[in-house]
């Protein structure tokens, strides 16, 4: 067992973790899972589809782009959300990548 692991994570694994938390939610899951290829979703898009209120929407959507799942820009006064496919792959990667150099 490795020990030092039990406090704190390691600095590569704290972008993991944050991923690994935004993806690990029910709602964000349903919500990543509207997008179609190389599409751009905005807000009210997002609340035509779920029960959630604007706060919870806007939340979920925050904790994803925060975690770096998803990509924004500003389009007149509404912002529109796309996945970023190479940054989560990138996390996912060096989940499969330490698994198999560390396990």
């Amino acid at each position: 067992m490795k020990t030092t692991r039990q406090r704190q994570l390691p600095k590569a694994w704290l972008k993991v973790s944050k991923v690994c938390v935004a993806l690990g939610d029910a709602h964000r899951q349903r919500i990543l899972l509207l997008f179609e290829p190389g599409e751009q979703i905005g807000m009210r898009q997002v609340l035509g589809t779920t029960t959630l209120s604007r706060t919870a929407v806007s939340h979920h959507l925050r904790v994803m782009r925060e975690a770096g799942v998803l990509a924004s820009e500003k389009i007149g006064k509404e912002v529109f959300y796309s996945i970023d496919k190479d940054y989560v792959r990138s996390q996912l990667a060096a989940v499969i990548d330490y698994i198999d150099s560390e396990l």
